[in-house]
């Protein structure tokens, strides 16, 4: 009886191992693996203002733009990045100075910015984000982002950004 346990012991055994092969992603571990920097987006420097203003909030605010900012490779967080935030607004177009403005990232890489209402242009509605290593004045290449809203009547949109080393 011993080898017939042990018999089964060893096909079953196996079994599960190659079940751990051919699973699906989903059920295997995740690997480590570095991450990849954020590309910039297509339209995304479009009526961009070199050195706006850090500030508390654009407007009068109601809508929010959060996100994070990371290090490409090891995903550590950047504290203290500046993101320049601009869109055409409820209170504005995006080329107007008023509607830019600039925050910091805190501990955990983290940034918000409260401001008007975003509102379609070119049939879409979206943000402009950019991290311009010019002002920010890190070791890290310039990006710039576009998310485009899934609705009109979102009240925040979220981005993010991996930063490449210069």
């Amino acid at each position: 009886m011993t080898l017939i346990a042990s018999r089964r012991m060893m096909i079953a055994g196996a079994a599960a191992a190659s079940a751990g092969l051919f699973a699906p992603a989903i059920f295997r571990p995740a690997r480590a693996q570095g991450l990849a920097p954020t590309p910039t987006m297509r339209g995304g420097a479009n009526n961009y203002r070199p050195g706006a203003p850090i500030v508390d909030r654009i407007g009068s605010g109601g809508f929010r733009m959060t996100g994070t900012v990371r290090r490409a490779g090891d995903g550590a967080p950047i504290e203290g990045a500046r993101i320049q935030i601009w869109a055409h607004t409820t209170e504005g177009y995006e080329s107007d100075p008023e509607s830019h403005g600039a925050t910091l990232t805190d501990a955990t890489g983290a940034f918000l910015m409260d401001m008007p209402q975003i509102v379609p242009t070119f049939g879409q509605p979206h943000g402009h984000l950019a991290y311009d290593a010019e002002f920010a004045g890190g070791g890290f290449k310039t990006v710039f982002l576009r998310p485009v809203m899934s609705s009109a009547r979102d009240t925040r949109l979220e981005a993010h950004f991996v930063l490449a080393e210069a």
